[in-house]
């Protein structure tokens, strides 16, 4: 039966390892935000975009510190260039795990990396598109003759930019719940099982990642209710994988 390579490295080889991964991650991170700064008013169009749609005629973004306009340019430019180093970034990450895994699951390689990407752009795009628009459109329901929108570009771009990451880090979890059927530590009868804590579970962590509303937060608890169901269904594939493996090795 084929063996993990983990088992013949050392720990030293291990931290080795993870430094070599981290350098290329952070090198094609740092590539994407050379490639974003220099499109960083273009990229301000963009993630603008939905509050625009969203302002009263005549409100527009202001900034109130010297530095804060340059300071949120870099944000831009760094949170998009994660966005499209991501499947390099994705690909580090497995060569970093792929030595702990048989051989036969090494071949994953792909999926592993298409998945998670798109699984990390779908969440940011359903958050660029539905959650931030409804989310601003909310707090904007509060204006009157007395009390007037005047948004800072820092708490407008720290908000949006934050939450189009978490919500791309969050429907990374079929992935997540993949792997951990993959090395045995669930399977799909524990996560049916215990359904309603981690429902509970997802509606503690969206209200503590969103702003404090209940759309952001719904909008955030329901997707990702959604992709728990899937990672059952994953769950059993990776059990049932597994299990043929087991039995071939055997044989």
């Amino acid at each position: 039966m084929d063996k993990p390579d983990d088992e013949k490295l050392p720990l030293i080889a291990h931290l080795e390892e993870l430094k070599t991964r981290l350098i290329r991650a952070i090198i094609a991170l740092g590539a994407g935000f050379l490639i974003c700064y220099g499109l960083k008013e273009q990229l301000f169009a963009i993630i603008t975009r939905p509050l625009v749609k969203v302002l009263p005629a005549g409100a527009h973004l202001i900034f109130i510190a010297p530095a804060e306009a340059f300071v949120t340019y870099l944000k831009i430019s760094f949170y998009f260039g994660l966005f499209i180093s991501s499947p390099y970034i994705f690909l580090q990450v497995w060569k970093f795990i792929s030595p702990g895994l048989y051989d036969h699951e090494k071949k994953h390689v792909v999926p592993f990396v298409i998945f998670a990407t798109l699984l990390f752009l779908l969440g940011a795009l359903f958050c660029y598109f539905f959650v931030i628009p409804l989310a601003f459109e909310f707090f904007l329901a509060f204006t009157s003759e007395f009390l007037k929108p005047m948004f800072t570009m820092k708490e407008y771009l720290s908000l949006s930019l934050q939450l189009i990451f978490l919500f791309g880090l969050s429907f990374e979890l079929p992935v997540f719940i993949f792997f951990l059927a993959k090395i045995g530590l669930v399977d799909a009868s524990f996560l049916s099982r215990h359904r309603r804590y981690a429902i509970l579970l997802i509606f503690i962590i969206a209200a503590i990642l969103t702003p404090p509303d209940v759309v952001s937060q719904v909008m955030m608890a329901v997707p990702l209710m959604v992709l728990y169901e899937i990672s059952i269904y994953l769950a059993k594939y990776a059990r049932k994988e597994k299990l043929q493996q087991e039995a071939e090795n055997e044989g």
